[in-house]
């Protein structure tokens, strides 16, 4: 069955996109893994996809955020193609849906508000006309729609958010501090006496108040465990490096002596800094 020639156009566009998607969902000539998908299946994609754009901004590599933003822009446009194929809406409904959204939360730009507002009043704004919309919806529950999918420490920043938004929230920071403690104190003492599934609590009640904390000192949890994670990575590449240039490996080294080795990493990467 002969295709659709834009699908083989010289020139990309969101309406080759599409046209490549229904072709490849075709149930007739489809590629056997693209018809089988459904929502479920390709949302871990997606969730991957959007992760290795942020990957790509955080190496300021912009040829690599060039193709990541496609891959991410393919999910959205198979997201939209199985949608449409099952009746639910159309891509171009969800177009729409955005542009309707995005005008009307910004009074200050689309309509007669004043913008001589700071960024931290144009976010409480923001807050405010989505509350009017969960109002609107008969959400009742101020945490009704804070996404399950989301990673845990952006969920949990986000439930904090919300909750402290009807004063359920510690007022000052030295407060989180404390109860930060107070949880440190009660997973030592589950490690030394409860179960496996109480000590996973303990450890749970722990890393949110953490990500409370971050919210209260202004620091994104994410974002500051991805720049740990980061540092980590590079420091352990350099004890890898240092033992290599010995004709050893990790495994042959010691404890101590690759302690040392990260030191010297740390030291190296702070004169560097400031330099």
């Amino acid at each position: 069955m002969p295709h659709d020639p834009l699908i083989f156009a010289p020139v990309g566009s969101m309406t080759r996109l599409r046209a490549i998607l229904r072709a490849l969902r075709d149930p007739e000539t489809g590629c056997p893994w693209d018809i089988e998908q459904d929502f479920a299946s390709i949302a871990p994609y997606t969730i991957e996809e959007a992760y290795e754009v942020a990957d790509a901004i955080e190496q300021e590599d912009w040829p690599a955020l060039k193709g990541e933003l496609g891959d991410l822009l393919l999910q959205v446009v198979y997201h939209g193609q199985i949608a449409e194929e099952a009746g639910h809406f159309t891509l171009d409904e969800v177009a729409q849906a955005i542009c309707d959204k995005m005008v009307a939360r910004h009074p200050h730009v689309f309509g007669d508000e004043s913008r001589d507002k700071s960024a931290e009043d144009q976010v409480r704004d923001w807050e405010d006309v989505k509350a009017a919309e969960r109002a609107a919806r008969a959400q009742g529950g101020v945490l009704d729609d804070v996404a399950l999918g989301l990673p845990a420490l952006m969920r949990a920043v986000k439930l904090q958010k919300r909750a402290a938004r009807v004063g359920f929230d510690w007022p000052e920071t030295a407060q989180v501090l404390d109860k930060m403690l107070e949880e440190a104190r009660e997973l030592v003492a589950a490690r030394d006496g409860l179960s496996e599934a109480e000590i996973a609590e303990e450890f749970g009640d722990l890393l949110f108040v953490i990500a409370n904390l971050g919210r209260h000192l202004g620091v994104d949890p994410e974002v500051a465990l991805r720049a740990a994670n980061a540092k980590f990575t590079r420091r352990f590449r350099a004890i890898e490096a240092a033992l290599a240039a010995q004709g050893r490996r990790p495994e042959e080294s010691n404890l101590a002596e690759m302690d040392a080795l990260w030191d010297a990493a740390k030291l190296t990467e702070k004169r560097d800094a400031a330099e």
